[in-house]
């Protein structure tokens, strides 16, 4: 049965309640479940659209309906099967439907197979299911976003994406397709997304119910704006974030920080933020520095906001069973749970605040306000917030929001939201907070992504680029990555200061230019334990090897240098795309085909980026090169290094020695660069 309610279309077929609704510009809203209704919103990242005034009609003619809004057209066939079509008339997306055991819709052929598109199964004596979602898949049809995975590719097609979280693997559900759709899988389930040649299919292990949307657009940004709307956008940039940051793994006391940060004002060197790495506690989840190596935090924020910058101090979840913190937080339930099996980890008996429970947010939130905030530090790195559980044993967690099967995604989400939402109470607006994973809906309480535990090598850096985009494209326009990669750097090896160097040129053009590393050799003092070791007390002692800009010898110093100021250049024009991103959710850093989607070339192109929509960067990424192809798209472009202007819809041969990135403006905005005469 069909019928509409509310402006919602309806059906009802044996245990499937179906539902259809208008949602955000040129968006629909797709739910099923076979329960008696649907859930509530709190496992959803669909926020109310500021515009809710909507071109919608629908029509029921017997057992079959149509519902649009805006470009997108729904058909419900009489079997159940959907249809989605953009204004053109033209096929976008239809579901995966073999099954003869149902009536035949016009036009729809006979099969033996007996697949249908929405598969639920259940989980016997609960309320879960396993949910299989498919649709048809198209040659040649390509896919952006998801995310952030350690894949060497941008467009996804043939890729079977894991839909969870992990060090260095962000799943954000959410793919923009060349075929002039947009799709969010909401539901934040562990399971999978397969953009195969034969099928596309979102498969979700414990859910009560089927959640996606999807929107029509003519362009890639109209795609992306359309999404932004739905999901939150982030707030305006801080002025210091689009400035050089300096951190390492770690700076051990207050005077070792403060003597790098006169370091870099002695020398004259731009710098906006640095950081106070892990470990820097009295014990995880206390929340506080140890007062034996940080006496006057006070003091040193005042000397650093002298300097002209920011301190940023990292925050763990974790929670140490000899922590001051820790019996009052088992007893109030404010910890994550596990199904068997101790609670505590093997390694430092440490376990994860629940950052799904509001309560247990707004405690730890205290406990930081109390020890950090209130000394002046109102910046902060939220790590290991997937959070970074044993083996990842998703069966054995569970939080306030569910089982870690059902609702384990949404962690990250939940841990910005408490730094967030405490520092919007103190009157902040432009919030901003370094994240090691994320959720959709992260970025608007102000999430700047990176990617994780990376290696220092030539392979790692060439997935960063890719990254970096599908990323941007996920609706996380704040982006950044170690710079030099955070695991296996020695900076006395000359292979790794070429790493290094072209990391650091790379970086200089990405939304955020933030070095860090675990570089090697290891700083021991004391006889204590090294890295490896993972107790506490040997953390105190231990360090990786200097990694600031002066730490690789004279060469590669004087390349930072070049970046560092060029850096300096750009940053009120990277200022006017981080405004773009928070007014309209515009990406920083785009794919060419972003800007240019009638250029075929422009969607091959998966090496080379735009900072954006007037800077093309093209990174050199492997060993030893120093000359490289890069395509330029339509227009006149102008070379930053030769000064040399091209025409687009061509590919140039450019000069790429280890102290130069091919990088090109637009001709008619070099002023962003370089002065106009040149």
């Amino acid at each position: 049965m069909l019928i509409e309610r509310n402006g919602k279309l309806f059906r009802r077929y044996d245990k499937e309640l179906l539902c259809i609704e208008p949602y955000g510009v040129n968006g629909l809203r797709i739910r099923a479940t076979e329960l008696a209704d649907f859930q509530d919103d709190t496992l959803s990242a669909l926020i109310e659209p500021e515009h809710k005034t909507y071109d919608t009609e629908i029509a029921i003619e017997g057992d079959s309906a149509c519902i649009r809004n805006g470009k997108l057209r729904c058909e419900v066939l009489c079997t159940g099967k959907m249809k989605f079509y953009n204004q053109k008339g033209e096929l976008i997306l239809e579901e995966y439907d073999k099954n003869r055991l149902r009536p035949n819709a016009p036009g729809e052929a006979d099969s033996a197979l007996e697949i249908i598109p929405r598969t639920f199964i259940p989980h016997p004596g609960t309320n879960n299911y396993s949910l299989h979602v498919r649709f048809e898949a198209e040659e040649g049809e390509r896919f952006y976003g998801m995310g952030q995975y350690a894949y060497p590719f941008l467009n996804l097609k043939g890729c079977v994406m894991e839909l969870s979280q992990r060090n260095s693997q962000i799943t954000i559900p959410f793919t923009i397709s060349s075929r002039g759709y947009g799709f969010l899988w909401n539901n934040p389930a562990i399971g999978r997304a397969a953009f195969g040649r034969n099928i596309t299919e979102w498969y979700a292990d414990s859910t009560k119910q089927m959640d996606y949307w999807i929107t029509a657009g003519d362009t890639p940004s109209e795609i992306e704006e359309a999404y932004a709307e739905v999901v939150g956008k982030v707030p305006m940039m801080p002025d210091y974030g689009t400035g050089f940051w300096q951190c390492k793994l770690r700076y051990r006391t207050q005077e070792e920080l403060l003597s790098v940060a006169r370091e870099y004002k002695c020398r004259g060197l731009p710098i906006s933020v640095i950081v106070i790495d892990f470990f820097h506690w009295t014990a995880q989840g206390d929340w506080k520095f140890d007062p034996k190596f940080w006496p006057d935090p006070e003091q040193m924020v005042k000397e650093l906001k002298e300097m002209g910058i920011e301190l940023m101090v990292s925050i763990w979840p974790t929670v140490e069973e000899k922590s001051e913190n820790y019996k009052y937080m088992e007893e109030m339930g404010y910890l994550i749970r596990t199904e068997m099996g101790p609670r505590m980890g093997i390694k430092n008996k440490d376990t994860y605040m629940d950052a799904t429970n509001p309560h247990a947010r707004s405690f730890v939130w205290g406990r930081i306000k109390e020890h950090y905030y209130d000394k002046g530090i109102h910046l902060f790195w939220l790590d290991e917030c997937e959070p970074e559980v044993t083996k990842y044993e998703y069966d054995n967690y569970r939080f306030y929001a569910g089982s870690h099967k059902e609702a384990g995604n949404i962690y990250p989400r939940e841990f910005a939201r408490m730094a967030y939402e405490g520092r919007k109470k103190e009157g902040e607006e432009r919030i901003l907070s370094l994240t090691r994973c994320a959720w959709v809906g992260s970025q608007k309480y102000g999430a700047l992504v990176w990617t994780g535990d990376i290696a220092s090598d030539f392979a790692t850096l060439k997935t960063q680029v890719r990254a970096g985009m599908n990323m941007s494209l996920s609706g996380f326009p704040w982006w950044t990555t170690d710079i030099g990669g955070f695991h296996g750097g020695n900076i006395h090896s000359e292979e790794f200061k070429e790493c290094f160097a072209r990391w650091f040129e790379f970086g200089a053009f990405c939304p955020v230019f933030r070095l860090h590393g675990f570089r090697q050799p290891l700083v021991v003092e004391s006889g204590k334990t090294a890295y490896q070791g993972g107790n506490a007390e040997g953390w105190i002692y231990t360090s990786g090897a200097p990694n600031e800009v002066w730490s690789y010898g004279d060469e590669i110093y004087e390349i930072c240098k070049k970046y560092m100021f060029l850096r300096e250049k750009i940053r009120p024009y990277i200022q006017e795309q981080m405004r773009q991103a928070h007014e309209k959710g515009t990406p920083v850093m785009r794919p060419l085909f972003y800007e240019f989607p009638d250029d075929g070339r422009a969607w091959d192109v998966e090496d080379a980026f735009l900072l954006g929509p007037d800077i093309l960067v093209s990174p050199v990424t492997e060993k030893g090169r120093r000359e490289q192809m890069v395509y330029l798209p339509e227009g006149n472009w102008k070379n930053i290094d030769t000064g040399e202007i091209f025409s687009g819809r061509q590919s140039v041969c450019c000069r790429a020695e280890l102290d130069t990135i091919p990088v090109f403006v637009k001709a008619d905005r070099i002023d962003i660069i370089l002065p106009k005469e040149m």
